[in-house]
């Protein structure tokens, strides 16, 4: 596809009342470590290699409505030269008016931001490996504002439009990183339904897919077609010098609790399946002794924003809100502990980390999953949009280090892209693992009122260029959110330690 940025030639391979609960996970850990239970962390590369981590772009296409006549009616290899400054006249007023009769709060990616994040990936991330981008590809609303443009059109003609934006996306980031590995999960906007629905084996899934996978290994694109088509997820090699490492992508939108088919049914068919294929996969690479990721949209466990709401009510009996309808998911990652070097997730558009906790489940105790959550491209929320540098250990798939870029501002119109911090410098820590990520939660319940250096830092990179208001209140019942991704474990951390 066309793009507006020239392609560059880049040598590529293809409370302390919160101290009980912690320290018992962490005891749990050292006892492992003393009888040689856990995992032994092999030896590690003396050199690390750059990958891009982003999600939530939210691309919107709407953001000049006088032009959305054009682009509905052009194929997307024109959509730049349609896109492109200068503007229509009244655009601000229309725009307004079309956000206000959609009731969407907060602006999302324009074609400038997207744009200049894309310039901005390309010299930060210069010889990235592979770009990973874990979800949500289009604007919020997309479906009302949509109709709202166009009141006569059909659905098949809305479909289209939700397929071509999904493409000029995709296109976008294939052009900016030539020869290299592009790996994309869906997230829960990104339907030819609306916000929350999609049907299992449909024509959106098998034309996206085709976008996705058309540039993977020979070998892996058919499996990959067959379940990108059934339900949105799949597995692929991740490339050299990665060694022995693959991705598996999830379509965790079937998870969600929110989900419903295109008819509004509640249908747990596609996530059962979903499910059944990853504890398949992770087994299989456990007799490989492969190195695994594990990308989706949505992450399991805990959700503070819902959960904040009913707090007082925890610890009565009310259950705390949690982004899956089930526990599935977290429990059969956290049953694959030795395997699982790193899950990927975001939908928060927040910064943060997460540990996934084995219950009992195996024998012996498995160590847990680190999990990245990557923050927003869209300033949705009036965070600056940033993106992730990582670097990672080619012989081990570890997380070593991360560097995470901001946005001057939130518009991207002459914007300067600079470090808003590096994980190894503001936490103090040699990589991104289990034993890393618990050394770090123990500090911050130990660390209740938020005080030392650490918790402060962890508020102010939470949400690039946006304190967190909310965060700071809630920090001990936030802090229980990281370690613990069930409901009861969530519970027994907030509860048991706040009597």
């Amino acid at each position: 596809m066309t793009s507006l940025i020239p392609p560059v030639k880049i040598l590529r391979s293809t409370s302390s009342w919160l101290i009980p609960t912690v320290c018992v996970f962490l005891c749990s850990g050292v006892a492992l470590a003393q009888n040689g239970q856990s995992a032994a962390k092999p030896a590690q590369s003396n050199a690390t290699v750059p990958v891009l981590l982003l999600s939530d772009i939210h691309f919107e296409p709407f953001w000049d409505p006088g032009k959305a006549a054009q682009l509905d009616a052009a194929p997307v290899a024109k959509w730049n030269a349609i896109l492109a400054p200068p503007l229509s006249s009244g655009r601000q007023q229309s725009f307004d008016a079309l956000q206000q009769g959609c009731n969407s709060k907060g602006t999302d990616t324009s074609f400038t931001l997207y744009r200049s994040s894309l310039e901005a990936m390309r010299i930060h991330a210069d010889g990235a490996i592979f770009v990973a981008v874990s979800g949500d590809l289009i604007s919020h609303r997309f479906h009302c504002k949509y109709f709202t443009l166009f009141p006569k059109a059909s659905n098949s003609q809305y479909k289209a439009f939700v397929e071509k934006t999904v493409d000029y996306v995709i296109g976008e980031l294939d052009a900016s990183f030539p020869n290299t590995f592009v790996f994309l999960a869906l997230g829960n906007n990104d339907s030819d339904c609306d916000d929350y629905l999609l049907d299992a084996n449909s024509s959106f899934l098998k034309e996206t897919g085709d976008e996705v996978i058309r540039n993977f290994p020979a070998a892996e694109r058919q499996d990959a077609e067959q379940t990108f088509t059934a339900g949105g997820y799949y597995s692929v090699t991740l490339p050299a010098p990665m060694q022995n490492a693959r991705l598996l992508v999830l379509d965790d939108l079937f998870m969600s609790n929110n989900y419903r088919t295109c008819a509004g049914i509640l249908d747990p068919t596609a996530a059962d399946a979903q499910i059944k294929w990853l504890d398949n996969q992770l087994a299989q690479a456990r007799v490989k002794k492969q190195k695994v990721w594990v990308m989706g949209h949505i992450p399991p466990g805990v959700d503070l924003y819902s959960t904040a709401k009913k707090l007082s009510g925890i610890c009565n009996g009310q259950k705390p809100a949690m982004f899956l309808s089930s526990e599935k998911m977290a429990e059969v990652m956290a049953r694959y502990g030795d395997v699982i070097e790193l899950g990927i997730f975001a939908h928060t558009h927040m910064d943060e980390l997460r540990l996934l906790r084995d219950s009992g489940h195996a024998t012996p105790l498995l160590p847990p999953v680190p999990v990245k959550m990557v923050s927003s491209i869209s300033p949705v929320h009036g965070n600056l949009p940033s993106f992730t540098v990582a670097q990672i250990d080619p012989l081990t798939a570890a997380l070593i280090d991360y560097r995470v870029f901001s946005s001057s501002n939130l518009t991207g119109d002459n914007a300067k892209w600079t470090e808003e911090y590096e994980f190894a410098k503001d936490f103090g820590e040699p990589d991104f693992s289990f034993s890393s990520l618990s050394n770090l939660i123990a500090g911050f319940a130990a660390d209740p009122s938020a005080k030392t250096k650490t918790s402060q830092n962890y508020i102010a990179d939470f949400s690039a260029g946006n304190s967190s208001l909310l965060l700071q209140m809630f920090w001990p019942q936030y802090v229980c959110i990281l370690a613990n991704n069930s409901a009861q474990a969530f519970q027994s951390c907030v509860c048991s330690n706040a009597k």
